[in-house]
Formats: structure tokens, C-alpha cells, sequence
């Protein structure tokens, strides 16, 4: 049994598949508890987090967003306003040059950006590519009446969207299937130099987007990345190329791997929940609120960190200046306070719209509607194409006694793997 009044919560894979109820145990002592590892300051309930999420001017900077306590700050706290040294050593933060890390008016500049691109219209234009695209992913796998569904499925699908939001010509697809790790083993199309594929996949993609956003600025022509290339700064400006690539590929990344662990948890609750699975099918029009209600139960991010700038409260609990805040969406998700037995799956759930797996405030997330659509097509495809979804018992256990892997981190949740058999409906 652990021991969560000592547990290390950064460290201890006894934590890794269920964190929930270490949540419940910290918010039910105080919603806002210092843990005793690194002192850091865990928010599990749902208003403190918001009233954290909101001050980004004030109170708390994004600077630490991605690393937490780790490493620790290139500096000492000195004052009562550490404001100007954050400014001072930002760029010895991990992630310094992502808007993830930024606070305004940095941030609000580099988000402009792809304000000029997730537009209704463009989400409009992506959302039918997505209705191909499922069934091309489908027709990879449907045949065999089984597969390991975040390979197969969530991840090139949610890769792929991406891809095309921000213009990816489509001939250069199977190329960024390869490189960033979305294609099936044993079913690659070509092959690219084995540099290339060895190299950093994420440099890999900043370096493709560089030449993508320089070439549309020597060459524009009528397509997405030619929009991405020519986008202004709120005071009419024109950004450096390399601050529009880090915009492009931060939504790339975060886009992709949220979006496959929201699949990923989708279909998992599908094959463990038949009465959900059923209830779908006889009623589509409950698919928005089912991706809600899984977005709450599992939410993709499960902390990220603020940076105390002023010694404030939070939740009548005393915040340092200088200490690091970390909330928990997952945790707030599930505060008995915002919602009826927050452990339980509900398609019914009235005020399902609150989580706040995407955020709150300027650093919600922007790809939000981008996933929420992904999810519907996903769903609607997914169950027209198969019939009696069940969880591979062989791969996952007995129902009642499932084991699942989820992977090891302490910031973001998902499923390692998921393994499915079905019933194909061509």
C-alpha cells in the first residue's frame, strides 16, 4: 500500500495508473497541500485551479508551465517580485521559446499567430479532410478483427489532422508518419534516409517547417502554409520565421499526443463500458458529450506549473514568492464539489462542458476545437465501421481484473497501448 503523505509523486510508478485517488487524498486534507518532496504546491481542487489558471498577469507566470521543480530555478528569489529576474533567466528554462512557457505580451503576440489559422473555416475545411482520412486509417486494420488501436488508429490519425491543419502538403505525410513514429510496423510505404529517421524528430520538424514558412515567403501561393507564412503580429509586424515555425510545430506536438491519449481513453471506456458503447449507437447525437465526460475522467494533461511572481493565497493557503505551483486538471476534474460522484462515467452529466482538461484562461488550449471534432468523427467512423467492440482479454485481462499501461510521466496521461477486437462492418 502506498504511502501517500511521503510519496513522491514526480517519481513513483505506483502512481502511474491510477493517480486518483493520491488526488482524492491530498484534496481531501486541503484542495491546496504542499507535497514533501520538492515542496511544491499541488492544486486538486476546481475553483483553486481556475482562480490559478486565470492570473497570468499577476500572481503567476507560465515560465516553469512544462518543467515544474525540475530542474530547478536558475536563480534565488530575491523581494517581493521576482518578476523582472524571471525575465532575467528565462532562457535557461526548459522550453523557453514555446508560447507553453510564455507570459503576456509574449504570449499573447506568438498565439496571434495561429489565431491567423484555426479559424471556423479552416476547421471547417480540416474537419472533412478528417471524414477521409478515418476511413483510410480503418481500412489499414479493419480486416483483421483486431489491432493495437493507438498505434493502428489514434496516433497517425491525430498526426495527420495536424499535418493538414497547418498545411502539410499531403505528399509529404507518409514522410512525417515515419519520422515522428505514427506508422504501423511492417506496413511502411518508402523509405527515407536512415539519418533522417535516426535524427531528433523534433528538430526534424522545426527544420521542415523552416523550410515550408521560407519558401511561402519567397513563393506564396494559395494554400494554408502561404496564410501560416504571411501572419502579422497584433501591432502589424511581421514575426521571424523561426518564431512562426515554433508556434506551428509546438501545435503539432501538443496537438498529436493529446488528441491520441483523448482516442485512446475514448475506446477504452467504449470496450469496458458495453451499456456507453450501446447507448451511442442507438443515439449519435450523445458523441459530443461522451468526448466531454471522457475528457473529464482522463484527462490528456495532468499537471502543469505556475510560478509564484508574489507572495499570494490560494484556497486560504499561503503561497510563497517564488514557489512552485502545480495543478492538477485530472485531479479537478473529479473535485466532488463541481460534480456528482466524479468517479463515475456519465453520458447524463449536466455541467459536463466545465473540465478543464483543455485549461483555462490565455493558456487554454488553442488545438481544443480541433480536438473535439477529431473525437466526434473518430467515434462516429469507429462505430459504423465496428460492430461489438470489446477490450482484447489475452493482451488486457478479464473485464473486472483489466491491466492497462499507461506511460510514465508525471505531466501528461495516457494509454502506452490498447489492444481491441471487433466485429469488421465494411
Amino acid at each position: 500500500m502506498t504511502d501517500f503523505d511521503t510519496v513522491d509523486y514526480f517519481t513513483d510508478p505506483s502512481l502511474v495508473p491510477d493517480p486518483y485517488p493520491y488526488f482524492d487524498h491530498l484534496r481531501a486534507q486541503c484542495p491546496v497541500k504542499q507535497e514533501p518532496t520538492f515542496g511544491v504546491y499541488a492544486v486538486t481542487g476546481y475553483e483553486e485551479a481556475t482562480e490559478v489558471l486565470r492570473d497570468t498577469e499577476k500572481l503567476f507566470s507560465s515560465a516553469i508551465a512544462v518543467g515544474g521543480p525540475f530542474p530547478p530555478l536558475p536563480f534565488t528569489p530575491e523581494g517581493d517580485d521576482i518578476t523582472e529576474q524571471i525575465e532575467q533567466h528565462r532562457s535557461q528554462l526548459p522550453m523557453f521559446e514555446h508560447m507553453v512557457t510564455m507570459d503576456p505580451p509574449q504570449h499573447t503576440y506568438a498565439r496571434s499567430v495561429l489565431n491567423r489559422l484555426l479559424t471556423p473555416a479552416r476547421l471547417k475545411e480540416n474537419e472533412e479532410f478528417m471524414w477521409r482520412l478515418a476511413d483510410q486509417q480503418l481500412d489499414e486494420f479493419l480486416a483483421d478483427g483486431k489491432t493495437e488501436f493507438l498505434a493502428a488508429y489514434a496516433k497517425p490519425f491525430s498526426l495527420l489532422v495536424v499535418a493538414d491543419m497547418l498545411g502539410v502538403p499531403e505528399e509529404d505525410h507518409q514522410q512525417f508518419r515515419i519520422v515522428l513514429g505514427a506508422e504501423r510496423p511492417g506496413s511502411r510505404v518508402g523509405a527515407l534516409d536512415n539519418e533522417i529517421v535516426a535524427s531528433n524528430p523534433l528538430e526534424w520538424l522545426d527544420e521542415k517547417f523552416v523550410q515550408y514558412i521560407t519558401d511561402r515567403r519567397e513563393n506564396p501561393r494559395d494554400d494554408v502554409l502561404t496564410s501560416l507564412a504571411q501572419a502579422k503580429y497584433p501591432d502589424g509586424s511581421t514575426p521571424e520565421v523561426i518564431d512562426v515555425v515554433r508556434s506551428a510545430t509546438f501545435l503539432f506536438a501538443a496537438g498529436q499526443e493529446t488528441t491520441a491519449k483523448l482516442l485512446g481513453a475514448a475506446l477504452r471506456v467504449l470496450g469496458d463500458h458495453p451499456e456507453v458503447q450501446q447507448a451511442l449507437r442507438a443515439d449519435r447525437s450523445l458523441i459530443p458529450n461522451f468526448i466531454e465526460e471522457t475528457l473529464r475522467m482522463d484527462s490528456p494533461v495532468k499537471s502543469g506549473f505556475r510560478l509564484a511572481k508574489r507572495a499570494t493565497q490560494v484556497g486560504e493557503v499561503d503561497i510563497p514568492v517564488g514557489a512552485t505551483v502545480m495543478v492538477c486538471p485530472g485531479a479537478a476534474n473529479r473535485d466532488p464539489r463541481r460534480f456528482e460522484n466524479p468517479h463515475e462515467f456519465r453520458l447524463d452529466r449536466k455541467n459536463f462542458r466545465e473540465h478543464m482538461a483543455f485549461g483555462r484562461g490565455v493558456h487554454s488550449c488553442p488545438g481544443g476545437p480541433l480536438a473535439r471534432v477529431e473525437g466526434r468523427v473518430s467515434i462516429e467512423r469507429i462505430l459504423d465501421r465496428m460492430l461489438d467492440i470489446e477490450i482484447d482479454a489475452e493482451q488486457h485481462g478479464p473485464a473486472g481484473e483489466r491491466r492497462y499501461d499507461y506511460e510514465p510521466t508525471f505531466i501528461l496521461r495516457g494509454l502506452s497501448n490498447l489492444h481491441i477486437t471487433f466485429t469488421p462492418n465494411p
